[in-house]
């Protein structure tokens, strides 16, 4: 085996096991530390199963307690363009605005900031045999979808998610 295999199995050996990426650790070259310093958990919202099965339809089940994923391009959100704010479908805590949202051609709805940082939690995700920048909702833990270092200035983050994990309301 020549020293190029063995690097290059190296490499996927410590992206797959054991170096979460810089997001996650919250570390990215555009990480507001100020924010993760004086980070203030708002109160839980705690419920069962049963409760989140009964109030949440199937697939929004699946995709913000099983930690699931829509397809791309067939969510309610993902081209919306009106104003307005995106709450968490499980809590109803105001996570994104529609100022910060792009068309990032990745067919989820993408944001380039948090309209509350105190509202999303962003951490480490290594299922799949990727490590990636999970986000959830800090109130109720609802998965929300992932964070991403290709997105526009000024953050240069593209904040992906599922738009059935999203309750959008207009803008008034």
């Amino acid at each position: 085996m020549n020293h190029t295999k063995i690097l290059i199995g190296v490499v996927v050996l410590f992206a797959v096991i054991g170096v979460p990426n810089a997001v996650a650790q919250g570390q990215h070259k555009n990480a507001d530390s100020s924010a993760a310093k004086d980070h203030v958990p708002m109160e839980k919202v705690v419920k069962s199963d049963a409760e989140w099965r009964k109030q949440l339809s199937p697939e929004e089940y699946e995709v913000t307690r099983k930690k699931g994923t829509e397809r791309p391009f067939t969510g309610r959100y993902w081209n919306t363009t009106q104003k307005g704010i995106y709450l968490c479908v499980g809590c109803g805590a105001e996570l994104f605005s529609s100022d910060t949202k792009f068309d990032a051609g990745c067919g989820w709805p993408s944001f380039w900031d948090m309209l509350e940082k105190k509202h999303v939690r962003v951490q480490v995700d290594s299922a799949h045999g990727m490590v990636r920048s999970e986000i959830v909702c800090d109130r109720c833990d609802a998965h929300l979808g992932h964070v991403f270092e290709d997105g526009p200035p000024p953050t240069g983050l593209r904040y992906c998610l599922n738009s059935v994990s999203l309750k959008f309301v207009p803008a008034k």
